[in-house]
């Protein structure tokens, strides 16, 4: 293996990978058959595959053929067919989605084109919602293994009546697997090039003889070197990936009437970052000062249902989570010896050339937090028997609460030549300490009328007060506190057994907030406002051929107003920072198409598909950048924002046991940035699996971006490197490159 970031890290990495074979025996030691029962273990059966997909996310369960919104679902059978470890690894399949590429792991999504690019300086608001069983990691998503998971859920625009501010664009939900009545156990193993170790295990079943009492326990510690070599630290894993994922799940059935669930979250993260070259090279470095990706989060979800009364259901949820995260990177992707070799220009006063010296640029951005969420949601859900009018309505009505304090120490360090006066340098070291705190209260109902003729209609409401107070060592302080509202209005008609059509129409919200360490210039730049949108939403959905094939279509159409847009402008005055801030662009018209199909052949052949269309385009928009300079986003796209996103899968399982699995998914170009016009390439990534499944264990043979397709995740276009004064120049981080590996999997009843 070669070395870690440094010393502390290596004793990090020693105890995670003295965690990861826990895995292997906490499944074996509560196998109490283990082997001597595995004959009882039937083999996968691709028919079980064509049961209903049940939307979780939702205030009510219910199969994704009656949810009038556009929904994908990836249920754990793909899943475990494309070898997918992370939430990383299935996102290019969801139609109209996309992330941006500037940290170790996907932390920002842009669903239909709206969602945050980055988020430097904390203050958290996120456009897109982010859940794993139950607990809100809106804008911290990387922690996000897909090993015994069930599915993934993401629901396409606003969630207004559901779950309010952090979900204007739509929201991520990702549910694990529960307990099970029957002891079941299983470890998988996996290895791979880039010097990948991936050990999971999991175990389940009852803890009391009465089987009131289950248990769900799943590890998982991942590792790999990160694709990158530093050629001048003579390392290859500065860009490494050490991640660990523990859950455990208890459910007690308390009382006929009382269910108890309690699910416990711990993930460890400690990820390098060390992924922008100056030359676009998509695998080498030259950095001296590699950074670092760590998140650590310890989260806890409870939720209580009680059907004991005649006419409701109640259902309280609380959640919390505890966050240590640190985020930096070496600012001038290169090393004091790779500058010096470099000449620089110098001046006199009258800025006149008289020569050049060597270079001298080093710069470092650091910024470590800790936030800590907690909810609370309290709702009554009416039953059978709490039907109102004529018995055709159900209802529900629920209060929420939620608190957020954040954290943060910024160091931001920067020394280079500075064009000057021979033979000045200049020199920097900014401090900002901050701390954020926001309190959201709500009120929501829902009424679902059965109306004749197969007509159901939805209304839905939720009034949303958001205070929250903001202070830093910069003498900044903010105290906003606002009150908004969203919801939505939907009608539904089953045309016959085999399709059920939809309109919708939604209003989410995203609350304004405050731009930190901005200059005196700026000051009209220091608050923005509330951002509405306004989804228009038409659907239908299908199957065909005796139900074998399924299909859903969406067309929407977006209004925003006062959209958020994050712009940024390089300091005149130090041409090694940049003030970034966040202002409102008036509006914007975003409208498009999504289509997912799944077709289930027979019982060996398995095809899904899906393509999404967007058409973005700003309204009066220009913001200055210097004096009498600005930029104009009149009519462009917005940022990653690609025309055209799609995906073809297909999966075979012959008789035999013999399994095959080939998939492609990829993207149009779209723009990198909001503040200057450099653009992706388009690119189509092919995966494959191969291998032989037996009725108690299964082995294969995989590899992800096959033809090793460079593609970029993130952009950028700014000044970087002195010796050419500065110039403004493309810089790409590109995805993961082709990866090979095999995955051994065994499992125990």
């Amino acid at each position: 293996m070669s070395n870690k970031k440094s010393n502390k890290n290596s004793s990090i990495f020693t105890v995670a990978l003295t965690r990861a074979p826990l895995a292997l025996a906490i499944s074996a030691a509560l196998s109490t058959a283990a082997w001597a029962q595995t004959d009882a273990i039937d083999k996968p059966d691709p028919s079980n595959d064509m049961e209903i997909m049940v939307v979780t996310a939702d205030f009510r369960s219910a199969s994704l053929e009656k949810m009038p919104s556009s929904i994908t679902v990836i249920d754990a059978q793909q899943i475990q067919d494309e070898s997918a470890q992370h939430f990383e690894d299935v996102m290019n399949s969801i139609a109209n989605f996309n992330w941006s590429g500037g940290s170790s792991r996907p932390k920002y999504f842009q669903i239909r084109g709206v969602g945050e690019q980055e988020q430097y300086q904390g203050a958290p608001n996120s456009s897109v919602g982010y859940i794993i069983d139950d607990i809100d990691l809106s804008g911290i998503g990387m922690v996000s293994s897909m090993y015994d998971l069930q599915q993934v859920e993401v629901l396409r625009g606003p969630q207004g009546t559901r779950y309010g501010a952090n979900a204007l664009a739509g929201l991520i939900y990702l549910k694990s697997n529960d307990p099970t009545d029957v002891f079941e156990h299983g470890v998988e193993v996996s290895l791979g090039n880039d010097d990948l170790q991936t050990f999971s295990g999991f175990s389940s079943g009852p803890l009391s003889d009465s089987g009131k009492l289950l248990y769900r326990v799943s590890l998982q510690q991942h590792q790999q070197n990160g694709y990158r070599d530093n050629l001048y630290l003579n390392k290859e894993d500065t860009n490494g990936r050490d991640e660990f994922t523990g859950r455990a799940k208890l459910r007690w059935y308390a009382t006929d009437n009382l269910q108890l669930d309690l699910t416990l979250l711990h993930a460890d993260f400690d990820n390098g970052y060390d992924a922008w070259s100056l030359t676009n090279d998509p695998k080498h470095t030259i950095s001296d000062q590699p950074g670092v990706d760590s998140q650590r989060t310890t989260g806890a979800g409870f939720k209580a249902t009680y059907s004991g009364a005649e006419s409701f259901e109640l259902t309280s949820l609380t959640s919390f989570a505890n966050t240590d995260h640190h985020y930096s990177y070496d600012g001038d992707w290169a090393n004091p010896e790779y500058w010096a070799a470099k000449q620089c220009d110098i001046y006199d006063a009258d800025w006149n050339s008289i020569g050049k010296l060597p270079c001298v640029y080093d710069a470092t951005w650091s910024k470590v937090g800790q936030r800590k969420t907690f909810t609370q949601e309290l709702r009554l859900t009416s039953s059978d028997a709490g039907r109102i009018f004529n018995e055709s309505t159900d209802w529900l009505i629920g209060v929420y609460f939620s608190s957020l304090h954040e954290d943060n120490s910024l160091i931001d360090y920067a020394k280079y030549s500075n064009g000057g006066l021979n033979p000045s340098f200049k020199e920097r070291t900014k401090y900002l300490d901050s701390t954020y705190d926001a309190q959201n209260y709500a009120i929501f109902g829902q009424l679902d009328i059965d109306m004749s003729n197969d007509y159901l209609l939805s209304l839905g409401l939720r009034l949303e007060n958001r205070s929250s107070d903001y202070s830093d060592t910069n003498l900044d302080n903010f105290s906003p506190s606002e009150t908004m509202w969203g919801g939505h209005l939907a009608l539904s008609k089953a045309l016959s057994e085999q399709h059920n059509a939809y309109i919708r129409v939604a209003r989410g919200y995203k609350a304004g907030g405050f731009n930190m360490t901005l200059p005196a210039d700026f000051s009209d730049k220091k608050e923005f406002n509330t951002e509405t949108l306004y989804n228009y939403e038409l659907g239908l959905k299908s199957a065909w051929l005796s139900g074998a094939l399924s299909t859903n279509v969406a067309l929407f159409y977006m209004d925003r107003q006062d959209q958020q847009v994050s712009a940024s402008k390089q300091n005149p005055e130090d041409l090694s920072e940049f003030i970034l801030f966040i202002d409102n662009a008036g509006s914007s018209k975003n409208y498009g198409l999504e289509i997912d199909a799944n077709w289930y052949i027979d019982s060996n052949w398995h095809l899904y598909s899906s393509v999404g269309y967007l058409n973005t385009a700003y309204g009066d928009y220009q913001y200055e950048v210097a004096e009498d300079q600005f930029v104009d986003l009149t009519g462009r796209d917005l940022a990653h924002s690609p025309h055209l996103t799609y995906s073809l899968g297909g999966t075979y399982r012959a008789n035999s046991g013999w399994f095959a699995n080939l998939n492609m998914s990829g993207k149009s170009e779209f723009y990198y940035s909001d503040s200057n016009d450099s653009r992706s390439e388009p690119y189509t990534v092919v995966n494959a699996r191969l291998g032989y499944e037996a009725s108690a264990w299964s082995a294969y043979l995989w590899g992800r971006n096959l033809f090793d397709e460079e593609y970029g995740v993130r952009g950028f276009y700014f000044g970087n490197e002195p010796d050419n004064g500065w110039a403004e120049k493309q810089y790409i981080r590109y995805g993961d490159p082709r990866q090979i590996g095999v995955t051994l999997n065994v499992k125990f009843m």
